[in-house]
């Protein structure tokens, strides 16, 4: 049986924010090892050494992911929650920040151009034929096409003009992509929330090259300043206790003064200090550990660990069934025998009063 006494890191090809991390958690406390990751056999419904592991990785490694779900269904705190992760889209997202109150581009769900494998013009007999004039006139020019699922900038699309629509279109073979409005933007942020609570607000430029993009400064500044930040801080909070994501970044485009949220479901979000810059990411070290600290010492061993979000947890507590009302003691023998019976006019009207009423769901 695994004590469940490390905390761990799992990672690939990023360099400096895993061993930081490691150093800062066992600089900070000796009770739970810091340490990278470390597999070697994965056994059904075995436990792992670990009470949290820090999953950086799994979105580009399946096995991992598998390795993640086992350890978590025996007590290990995983973060990000794998089974939301592997549910988690971005269509969904932004539909649910609807939900929440939270500003987000007008957005149209494509079906991919090209048949998924296995399927044929049968697969698709209850899919109408697109309205292109409707989606352009709603969505209008310029607009972005991506991937309704996936990260990195990888095949995303500026178009300006239903023809570059097309030919972009004809390139996304059997990808499920969003087609969104572009937001003309005054101010760009890039905001990490750690552990649901921990917010950081950097300014950030995504037109600027990979290693300048953090090199920015707010425009707006004074009460108008200080009320776009709280703003935003409030949106980043919604979004995350929603999602339930422990470590994750959200991006917003600042148009006529109102934060758009454009990217928010980035649970293995860039934390490289060449990248970041040093004092984001001692901020993004700091704010981990103590994260990772306060989830190993509330772990209770082989039980669920993980963070859900608000989205799931109220799911669930609407389909809990009702508690049944305490049933009535039985009358004493005495009244029972008693000589003169009611009327059975009277036990039909009693029997009526005393009826339960039906639990509210």
């Amino acid at each position: 049986m695994s004590s469940n006494s490390k905390i761990g890191i799992l990672f690939g090809q990023e360099n400096t924010f895993p061993q930081a991390f490691v150093d800062r958690v066992n600089e900070k406390q000796s009770q739970f090892l810091a340490e990278f990751v470390s597999i070697d056999q994965v056994e059904q419904s075995v436990p792992t050494d670990y009470a949290v592991i820090i999953d950086r990785i799994s979105q580009d490694v399946p096995f991992y992911k598998a390795f993640l779900k086992n350890a978590a269904l025996t007590g290990t705190a995983v973060v990000n929650n794998p089974f939301w992760w592997s549910a988690d889209e971005k269509f969904f997202n932004n539909a649910l920040a609807v939900q929440l109150g939270v500003p987000v581009p007008k957005t149209i769900l494509l079906p991919s151009k090209d048949q998924p494998d296995d399927t044929s013009h049968n697969s698709f007999r209850n899919l109408k034929h697109m309205n292109w004039d409707g989606i352009f006139n709603h969505i209008g020019f310029p607009a972005f096409m991506k991937p309704h699922s996936g990260g990195g900038w990888k095949s995303v699309y500026k178009v300006d003009n239903p023809d570059q629509m097309f030919r972009a279109y004809d390139e996304t073979g059997q990808l499920v992509m969003l087609y969104q409005e572009a937001i003309d933007f005054t101010d760009y942020v890039r905001c990490y929330c750690i552990g649901g609570k921990d917010v950081l607000i950097m300014p950030y430029e995504p037109r600027n090259p990979h290693h300048l993009r953090y090199a920015s400064e707010l425009k707006v500044t004074g009460d108008a300043g200080k009320k776009l930040l709280a703003t935003i801080k409030d949106y980043v909070l919604k979004l995350n206790h929603g999602l339930g994501y422990d470590f994750n970044t959200v991006e917003f485009a600042v148009r006529d003064g109102i934060p758009i949220a454009i990217d928010f479901c980035n649970p293995a979000p860039d934390a490289d200090v060449h990248s970041v810059g040093q004092a984001n990411f001692d901020w993004v070290v700091e704010a981990a550990a103590n994260m990772a600290i306060d989830r190993a010492k509330k772990a209770r061993k082989g039980q669920d660990n993980l963070t859900w979000g608000t989205f799931v947890r109220n799911s669930v507590a609407s389909q809990a069934p009702a508690p049944e009302k305490e049933a009535k003691a039985p009358k004493a023998e005495k009244e029972l025998t008693s000589e003169k019976a009611p009327k059975a006019e009277k036990v039909k009207e009693d029997a009526k009063a005393e009826k339960p009423k039906k639990s509210k769901k």
